[in-house]
């Protein structure tokens, strides 16, 4: 499970939606390290034009997003957080990406190499599907919604801020670039306000549920006080390269900010949501229960999956899933030789101590020795191997109870900050073991960390596909790491392999419960015995799954349909080339060109099996 707000492939997107509106004048842009101007377009090829188009669209966008320079370790926009939830900042979005797809059309693609042509097909995809997110009937839907219990700017921004995050604190002027940021952060707050103000005037508004999630959030930050605050965390400690006399200075300063600006705004949204939005949040958790819901469901399914499919095949394809993998459940259950029917074996490895941690402490050491075995053998899948470090570290407190059971955020191109592998020790009694493996393989190696760090390491990219993406590719990758367990010398034990199964059974159950949820009315708890009744998923885990779907409809099917879809180019090339297929060719394949729609990599796919036939 990930949140993936914090991976690179879903930065863009992601940072785009949550920037924050400045509360006082933004700084001006600085005018070093701008791009030479391009030569004359007469004078270039299609594919410097080409190339020059990517550049200055990226360029721009970080502009636009000062956020997504900080993330990828760029800290020339690092005394800004942006304008992302203004009416004009949506207007200049929408220009930027018209103006990028007008650039685009008058190149030849024609005349392109095949590796231009595939950045062409990308790049032109996802512009149209930006334009899409910014019509003023679809900004009508999502908008007045701006912040939620699993994608908001609230519990993103303090990671950023906290010391442990994307923001460097190494010299002076970035403890003096996070003041400067702390002061347009209440800015956002009071227009998320001010978007939600009109959501409960059109009618477009959260579930009570997603509403009572956020107040519970914002009252453990506001209760963390100054110095408990995750804000403060970049002054208890401070590198060498500070000076005493500005730590003192420092230190002062941020704990002004955050006492007399971040937390009063804090309380005022707090105090919004829970005294005059929650009595207007409506009761259904589905979006069919909200107006405009099941159109934006449907466009939702197909930006998450990046194909065009329908809820109902979406549903009838996780049930087929679900009876399938209860199979394999089933005879695993015979193998260890328990007496009880399959529901029963479920409750055994949920309540039976033995498939409990211990402490936070022998879960972690449990992750590490997971990760020595991978390493010991990840060479005989992988040719090239990210430079980023993984890092392993459980989820911090302030978030725990409502963050998924692991996650993972991204690292720095150059390998100077690791990437980082979050486990959730959030009610440890009610976690289980057996998944264990399968959740580092997806999140950490083979999974997020290869997929998200040989991407963004690979200068050779333009950078929208270094740090752009999609979900169905970069979940579908992460859960098909999860099915390279054998050939990496995971899950012996016949419980491990049963854990694995439970988190493939995860991934069928979310086709089956979005789409309840969104397009057939089912309720909260309807939802949650469904997962309790084809799991051995304990009832915290259950729930936060659950709230997680309400809160981002569409989102969780990406997995299962990304993985059926590399599990099924894998299959093509093994009957294709049979014993010519070198597997990690094809993993290189898959992995060499960022994250891709699924069409555009089954058709890169196919090229590469018959050009080996050939």
């Amino acid at each position: 499970m990930m949140k993936s707000i914090l991976l690179a492939g879903a930065a863009s997107m992601l940072l785009a939606a949550c920037a924050a509106t400045s509360a006082e004048p933004q700084p001006a842009l600085p005018p070093a390290n701008d791009p030479p101007a391009p030569p004359p377009a007469a004078a270039m090829s299609a594919s410097e034009r080409l190339q020059a188009l990517f550049k200055e669209s990226d360029e721009d966008n970080l502009r636009r997003n000062p956020l997504n320079a900080l993330v990828r370790g760029d800290s020339r926009y690092a005394d800004r957080l942006g304008d992302g939830i203004s009416d004009a900042y949506y207007a200049g979005e929408r220009e930027a990406v018209s103006r990028d797809l007008r650039a685009l059309e008058a190149i030849d693609r024609a005349s392109l190499s095949e590796t231009d042509r595939l950045a062409y097909d990308v790049f032109r995809r996802r512009a149209q599907m930006q334009l899409r997110t910014l019509t003023p009937q679809m900004l009508a839907l999502t908008a007045v919604r701006p912040i939620d219990h699993f994608f908001g700017f609230h519990t993103f921004y303090p990671d950023i801020a906290s010391g442990q995050g994307a923001a460097p604190f190494k010299t002076v002027a970035d403890y003096e670039n996070n003041l400067k940021r702390h002061r347009q952060y209440p800015g956002y707050l009071d227009r998320a306000i001010e978007r939600f103000r009109q959501g409960r005037a059109s009618g477009v508004v959260h579930p009570k549920l997603v509403v009572r999630n956020m107040i519970d959030q914002l009252d453990l930050q506001i209760a963390q006080g100054v110095e408990g605050s995750t804000f403060y965390g970049p002054v208890k400690k401070f590198p060498d390269a500070v000076p005493a006399a500005d730590q003192a200075r420092l230190r002062t300063a941020l704990g002004a900010v955050i006492r007399d600006e971040i937390r009063p705004a804090l309380v005022r949204l707090r105090d919004f949501l829970k005294n005059e939005y929650l009595p207007a949040a409506r009761e259904g958790v589905g979006l069919v229960h909200m107006k405009g819901g099941p159109e934006l469901y449907r466009f939702l399914i197909e930006e998450n999956t990046t194909l065009p499919l329908e809820a109902d095949y979406v549903h009838s394809l996780g049930l087929s899933e679900v009876a399938r993998i209860r199979s394999e459940m089933d005879s695993i259950r015979q193998r260890v030789g328990f007496k009880g029917n399959l529901a029963q074996f479920f409750e055994h490895i949920r309540t039976d101590p033995k498939f409990k941690p211990k402490s936070k402490e022998w879960l972690a050491e449990r992750y590490y020795e997971i990760g020595r075995t991978v390493d010991a053998r990840i060479g005989e899948l992988f040719s090239t191997l990210p430079k980023s470090k993984l890092e392993i570290r459980p989820v911090p407190a302030y978030r725990e109870k409502t963050d998924a059971g692991g996650s993972y955020q991204s690292g720095t191109p150059d390998g100077s900050r690791p990437g980082i592998f979050y486990f959730n020790t959030y009610d440890l009694p009610s976690r289980t073991t057996p998944g264990i493996e399968t959740l580092y393989l997806h999140e950490g190696a083979p999974g997020h960390h290869f997929q998200i760090s040989l991407a963004q390491e690979n200068e050779a990219l333009p950078n929208f596909m270094r740090f752009g993406g999609n979900t169905a590719f970069v979940e579908g990758w992460a859960l098909y790491a999860e099915t390279l367990w054998d050939e990496l010398g995971m899950q012996t034990d016949p419980y491990r392999r049963y854990g694995g199964l439970d988190d493939e059974m995860l991934r069928a159950m979310r086709l089956v419960v979005d789409t309840g949820l969104h397009s057939k009315g089912w309720t909260r708890d309807q939802a949650i015995k469904y997962m309790l009744d084809n799991s051995a998923m304990g009832r915290t885990d259950a729930t936060a799954e659950v709230e997680r779907y309400i809160a981002i409809p569409g989102q969780a099917l990406a997995y299962k349909i990304g993985q059926l879809k590399i599990l099924e180019l894998r299959a093509r090339a093994e009957k294709a080339l049979g014993s010519k297929l070198d597997i990690r060719g094809f993993h290189e394949q898959v992995l060499g060109t960022g994250a891709l729609p699924l069409t555009i990599l089954e058709a890169k796919i196919d090229r590469w099996i018959a050009a080996k036939q050939a």
